[in-house]
């Protein structure tokens, strides 16, 4: 039995968190209701972006990982690779969080910690 809570209620939980702590978030892109698989975009002042998702590690555990990380002499290769993503797979979220460690809400330490 799969205990998956629905995507989108999982993004509205994690929108809501970021702007109760003072940040900004938003969907770039909304993907299927239930299932849709979940990208995160954390940045501050909409920079340094950093791509995460979840993926399957041995163990059969789906951990948040880092997949992409916005080059600072390059910023439009990451908005192309979000793009990319989401004509990969249509039924994707892309949500961004804009707000100081914005790792912590989903579960992962910042690196200044």
């Amino acid at each position: 039995m799969d205990a998956r809570l629905p995507a989108h209620l999982e993004v509205s939980g994690l929108l809501r968190a970021v702007e109760a702590a003072g940040g900004f978030a938003t969907v770039l892109a909304r993907g299927e209701r239930d299932a849709g698989t979940i990208l995160v975009v954390c940045c501050e002042n909409g920079r340094n972006a950093r791509l995460f998702e979840r993926m399957p590690h041995p163990d059969g555990d789906r951990q948040w990982t880092l997949v992409k990380a916005q080059e600072a002499d390059n910023p439009k290769d990451f908005s192309a690779y979000l793009d990319r993503r989401r004509r990969q797979d249509s039924d994707s979220w892309i949500i961004e969080l804009d707000i100081a460690d914005g790792e912590r809400f989903i579960g992962l330490r910042s690196e200044k910690d």
